[in-house]
Parts: structure tokens; sequence; C-alpha cells
């Protein structure tokens, strides 16, 4: 990234502010897993959201 002006922002907000590992030069963002899931309710996901029930959110 010599050139801030003419990088891509979205490319700045991704890699910007990593650091080569010492050991071996591997720059690398971290891949977080996620998944979805399926509220039996409206009223259900509120709970949830709320902390009124626990569960996956």
């Amino acid at each position: 990234m010599s050139d801030l002006n003419t990088t891509n922002p979205a490319t700045l907000a991704l890699h910007a502010g990593y650091r080569a590992d010492p050991a071996t030069n591997a720059v690398a963002v971290p891949i977080y897993q996620t998944t979805s899931y399926q509220f039996g309710s409206t009223e259900q996901a509120a709970n949830l959201f709320s902390l009124s029930e626990l569960g996956n959110i």
C-alpha cells in the first residue's frame, strides 16, 4: 500500500493495521466463522435480543 490516496477504502478497512508475523512474514486477516439462526416467532426474537430469554442470537 504505497499510495493510500489511490487504494480502495474497502481494502484499507479490511487490511489496515495488520502487521507481518515476524517468524513467517505472513499477513492474514482473521476469518470469523458465523452462522444464522431461525427464530420460532418475532416474540422469541425480541426476547432473545432483549436478553430476557436465553439462546443464540
